[in-house]
């Protein structure tokens, strides 16, 4: 009785050894595979492949953001018009080039008839000055210009911007007409009353948003006019 159970003893330590032994194979050594601390906040896709975000580049491989770019003419003529627009909810881009239009055939025509009474409340002070030095130099030579305007081939807004509380708007007109000059003869001095000329006039109009006065005046004139 005393052998049967020395020999079931035995059996089950040889039992236990080889037990050990293979769990020591399995778990006692490191194979290169395992996962670092880190890794247990990972996880793993549907494709199998892991998920975790790709480590950061050092300092000095960073890909500088593309540098910001000059707006173009368009881009900066556009931000203006919004800008006038939120400064003044009742500002229309077309209700404004269809005043331009109307108040450069008069402001034109006003200027060959020397009508002082029309230029005076749609010019600035500088513009009416300008515009004055030149009649008064035709009145004094007993001069007449004879004008017939023939119309607009193009009109657009070609700038646009705020400034303080003022708005500036620049208008290109390209237009026909004739104009013609005589002396205190009828002599023709200048231009010809039969050719139709084509002429590109840049004008800038401002206007104080800040105003109770809705009208914008002539600022500055550039081209033909």
């Amino acid at each position: 009785m005393a052998n049967s159970q020395l020999f079931l003893i035995l059996l089950l330590a040889m039992v236990a050894g080889i037990i050990l032994i293979r769990l020591y194979s399995v778990l006692g050594r490191r194979t290169g595979n395992e996962r670092e601390p880190g890794e247990k906040w990972r996880f793993r896709g549907l494709s199998g492949q892991s998920t975790a975000p790709a480590e950061a580049p050092p300092a000095d491989n960073v890909v500088p953001l593309p540098a910001r770019t000059t707006p173009t003419t368009g881009d900066a003529t556009a931000q203006g018009l919004v800008d006038i627009k939120l400064a003044d909810r009742s500002f229309e881009t077309d209700h404004f080039v269809a005043g331009a239009r109307k108040a450069y055939e008069m402001i034109v025509k006003a200027y060959a008839a020397c009508d002082r009474a029309t230029l005076r409340p749609l010019l600035s002070d500088e513009v009416y000055a300008a515009f004055e030095s030149v009649m008064s130099a035709r009145d004094a030579r007993n001069e007449k210009v004879v004008f017939n305007f023939g119309g607009f081939t193009g009109v657009k807004i070609v700038h646009a911007e705020m400034k303080g509380r003022s708005a500036e708007i620049t208008v290109e007109f390209a237009a026909q007409y004739t104009s013609s000059t005589t002396n205190a003869t009828g002599g023709v001095v200048d231009g010809d009353p039969k050719t139709l000329q084509n002429v590109v006039d840049h004008w800038t109009f401002a206007r104080d948003l800040k105003s109770s006065d809705p009208n914008w005046i002539l600022v500055a004139t550039s081209g033909g006019a």
